[in-house]
């Protein structure tokens, strides 16, 4: 069982780009979460046949968004953590199956001079509660552009980043926290020491080609679910976006 995460910044200028012919239909994940869609319903015009499609936008149009396709009817559809500051801007979207939630999120940015870094950390114990309320119930997966690098190994330059927006002590901080509640890092469970891994590259300086990026994009599982847990990737290769997608492999029976 394969599933993606993949911010594309943007989904109609991403289909313009070939997303579904190039990536969609080589790739074939069972399911594929998207971030940062800036897109409502009506403004989409495409066939995601053979999947069902569930989306979660933003009210102010252009802007954030998360959508989730999968080949399986999930079992129920909920939006949001229950606080309308970020829930206007379509940034939960939870599927659950019968082993476990799949939690798509998009993190709010803390923005330059991190003048949304307040906002940011009541996202972070929020959405943090909302996980755990959920574990209670049954096993979690969460998904999608966190906005955060959790450790100097996870950007190319951590010493002039300090107070930048997704490496701040703050937010790093309740990252650690998120993963000290029950969640694991998959990326990192499989290749704590791998170097040059990044998940999002500034469009500005030629970063990508540099490959002077960031790791912002995760799959965290709770443990319980480790043992289905047979691969986790980053796919660097696909282009079409400011980020790439990342991959989890998961075992069907180990579900069981």
């Amino acid at each position: 069982m394969k599933l993606h995460s993949w911010n594309v910044n943007g989904l109609r200028a991403i289909l313009r780009k070939g997303f579904k012919q190039e990536y969609l239909h080589v790739e074939k994940p069972d399911i594929l979460c998207l971030q940062e869609i800036k897109a409502q319903k009506d403004q989409v015009e495409a066939d995601f046949s053979p999947y069902y499609v569930y989306g979660n936008s933003a009210e102010r149009k252009g802007y954030s968004g998360t959508l989730t396709l999968t080949k399986e009817k999930p079992l129920s559809v909920s939006k949001g953590i229950g606080e309308d500051v970020f829930d206007s801007e379509g940034r939960v979207l939870n599927l659950e199956f019968p082993n476990f939630y799949l939690v798509n999120v998009y993190s709010p940015n803390s923005q330059d001079l991190l003048r949304r870094l307040d906002e940011r950390m009541v996202f972070e114990d929020l959405f943090r509660k909302y996980l755990n309320d959920l574990k209670a119930k049954k096993p979690v997966i969460v998904c999608g552009d966190l906005n955060v690098a959790h450790k100097e190994i996870d950007l190319k330059n951590p010493s002039t980043n300090r107070r930048s927006a997704g490496f701040s002590d703050e937010e790093r901080e309740k990252f650690t926290q998120l993963l000290d509640s029950g969640f694991v890092d998959t990326f990192r469970h499989f290749y704590p020491d791998v170097e040059d891994a990044y998940s999002w590259w500034s469009y500005r300086t030629r970063a990508r080609e540099r490959n002077a990026g960031w790791r912002i994009d995760y799959f965290l599982t709770s443990p319980d679910l480790l043992p289905a847990v047979k691969s986790a990737s980053i796919l660097s290769d696909v282009m079409g976006s400011d980020h790439c997608p990342v991959e989890l492999v998961l075992d069907p029976e180990q579900l069981a």
